[in-house]
């Protein structure tokens, strides 16, 4: 593993710890010879179904378009790396799930907005904005309108909470 500093191969590992559920190893590095530290992420190399795009055309999955994508939607908005990464790392499962050869794109597309959606409510207009294509401010207004048609459902489907007990 070069360092990403001075690209010299020699490091050491200094801590080491699972996540993401064991699916992941994370690993805090030093570079012996720049003494920086970083950070490498170890996991198995799996799987994916291939990617059937809009067009017809076939694509190898591809991580790190579903990471830019949020990134992007996510820019400036409290939603950590952590976050970021562990939603990558379920719509990887779900890919690998479904047990499949070849998978749309609007698959993969519609489940970051769904995660998205419960994430952070910004970040999801964002990437439905661009996701959907809005061709004007009346599409992303009904977008708007659908998400809190949704949310007023949601409140009104969940259970009451429990009455509090004031001690008389």
């Amino acid at each position: 593993m070069r360092c990403p500093f001075c690209q010299d191969a020699e490091n050491k590992v200094i801590d080491s710890r699972e996540s993401h559920e064991g699916s992941v190893i994370r690993r805090r590095r030093e570079c012996l010879t720049c003494k920086r530290r970083f950070t490498t992420y170890e996991r198995v190399e799996e799987l994916y179904p291939l990617i059937v795009k809009k067009d017809g055309r076939r694509e190898a999955f591809d991580r790190e378009k579903i990471v830019n994508g949020l990134k992007k939607a996510c820019e400036k908005r409290p939603v950590s790396a952590d976050q970021l990464e562990e939603t990558v790392v379920a719509i990887e499962r779900q890919l690998q799930g479904m047990g499949e050869k070849e998978v749309p794109s609007s698959v993969i597309g519609e489940e970051i907005m769904r995660r998205l959606r419960q994430l952070d409510e910004v970040a999801y207009v964002r990437f439905a904005s661009v996701y959907r294509s809005f061709r004007d401010i009346a599409e992303f207004m009904d977008e708007l309108k659908a998400l809190r048609e949704a949310e007023a459902r949601e409140q009104r489907q969940a259970p009451p909470s429990a009455p509090v007990d004031k001690g008389g």
